[in-house]
């Protein structure tokens, strides 16, 4: 029986790899809105980062969301990042 190759990724704050499915997905889509992809299947420019505050707060700290989403975040987007890592917004909408 083979054995599955598991995809993994890169935190954009602490440069961590791990499996895709440990870490959450925040994509910039055409229209310019972000969007978190839980399933990882939504159309778009995509960067990876762990699901802990302290990681999220020191990718906007540094601009790395800026500089992979290709986007400037406003403060509508940022709030609605860590709504959205917290768990508050299951849809995954952001402003």
């Amino acid at each position: 029986m083979k054995t599955r190759k598991v995809p993994m990724r890169t935190c954009l704050a602490c440069q961590t790899k791990r499996p895709k499915r440990e870490l959450v997905r925040v994509v910039r889509t055409p229209e310019g809105t972000l969007l978190l992809d839980r399933k990882g299947k939504i159309s778009g420019r995509g960067a990876y980062v762990c699901a802990t505050r302290m990681c999220v707060e020191q990718a906007i700290k540094t601009k790395r969301f800026d500089r992979a989403l290709e986007v400037v975040l406003t403060n509508d987007m940022v709030a609605a990042l860590y709504a959205g890592i917290e768990g508050a917004d299951d849809r995954g909408g952001m402003a």
